[in-house]
């Protein structure tokens, strides 16, 4: 069975007016004292990590690789439950959101390659303040990684659609169920993928885009989804952070039954679908625009129809490898309550609608990625 970990970019903000605060620092002081105390007390702390990100009012979880997603579920909660803890005693407060709903000034971590980063790309660095899910996934190959990526493009919408979770950015509604879709946008590697066809032509493709001084290193490929170059894996980056940790498991769960998914296809000779790279950044908008409140571009008539359709018959494709992997029950139900409670995106915009206030909503995302609420 395949193994799955996550990263989740989380934001520190304050509690009142929930504008984002430049406490990583802090943050991972307390958080790095919090585990040492742990080890002295034996208290069990999971292998993972919390990290620096490329602003100051953010940080970085991840987990180790696990089979089973009740494990993976508890990972992702412990690692909250670390950063929560580290940023109360720095001053702040953890939300998960694609986006800061309240109007942010970022301010980068001065490490040496953010700062190569902010004279490269100038305001596209300087403005980047953004939450995404990274989902990695294992392949036996970059053969297989690179087959699956061929095979997955079409997909990748879907999976923006359900975790969407930032309508707003600098303190406007977007209009957008994931505006961060559309920040991403600005980086020259981000979005959908053409047909590689071969690990060696992947790793030809990436060679020359660092080659051609556009872009730094090969942690800038920012594609929705790309052999990871840390570990061997499939990472697929296109989700938004979700709130609630049922729906981060829920998007990794998918994300493991489309590699599974994609790989039995290439052993057994389907091609993948040649869709044209102007029709996949179109899916991708209408995903990243609607989220699941309106219609998607099903993948194989490039024609609009309802969310919940397009998605279903997704789940009926990935349906021998949820069973096989033991998923289908999570991953149903957990695609119900998002289509029934709305997602990350619907949820903010019913909380402003209520209260009025985007501060209200920044309390919310912390009580929800607290999972005191679901």
């Amino acid at each position: 069975m395949r193994t799955v970990g996550v990263e989740e970019e989380l934001m520190l903000v304050d509690g009142e007016t929930g504008r984002p605060l430049s406490l990583a620092a802090h943050t991972l002081r307390h958080a790095a004292d919090g585990e040492e105390a742990a080890a002295a007390t034996s208290d069990e702390v999971p292998g993972g990590s919390i990290e620096h990100e490329l602003q100051q009012q953010q940080v970085e979880t991840d987990t180790v690789p696990h089979t089973d997603m009740t494990a993976l579920g508890e990972d992702v909660r412990v690692w909250r439950r670390q950063a929560i803890n580290a940023a109360r005693r720095a001053g702040a407060r953890v939300i998960a959101s694609g986006t800061s709903p309240v109007r942010a000034e970022p301010a980068i971590v001065g490490k040496e390659r953010y700062l190569q980063m902010v004279e490269h790309f100038g305001l596209t660095t300087l403005e980047e303040l953004t939450g995404g899910l990274h989902v990695h996934v294992s392949v036996e190959s970059d053969e297989e990684g690179v087959a699956v990526l061929d095979r997955i493009r079409g997909s990748l919408p879907a999976l923006l659609a359900l975790s969407a979770n930032s309508p707003f950015w600098q303190g406007e509604n977007s209009k957008y169920a994931s505006f961060r879709s559309q920040a991403m946008g600005r980086w020259p590697t981000t979005g959908p993928t053409e047909l590689f066809g071969s690990a060696e032509n992947y790793h030809r493709i990436v060679k020359a885009m660092i080659g051609s001084g556009a872009i730094l290193d090969e942690g800038m490929v920012h594609f929705d989804a790309r052999l990871s170059h840390h570990y061997p894996t499939v990472e697929i980056r296109v989700a938004d952070v979700c709130a609630d940790a049922e729906d981060t498991v829920v998007i990794a769960a998918l994300c493991r039954a489309l590699v599974d998914t994609a790989a039995n296809e290439w052993r057994a000779g389907t091609e993948p679908l040649s869709t044209p790279m102007a029709v996949l950044r179109l899916m991708h908008w209408q995903a990243g625009r609607f989220g699941i409140d309106g219609d998607l571009i099903d993948p194989r008539t490039l024609t609009p129809r309802p969310a919940r359709e397009v998605i279903s018959e997704l789940l009926d494709d990935l349906r021998p490898a949820l069973q096989e992997n033991g998923d289908e029950a999570l991953v149903d139900a957990g695609v119900e309550r998002i289509f029934t409670n709305g997602n990350g995106a619907m949820r903010q915009r019913a909380v402003l609608e209520k209260t009025g206030h985007l501060s209200d909503v920044v309390a919310d995302l912390a009580t929800v990625t607290a999972g005191l609420e679901g």
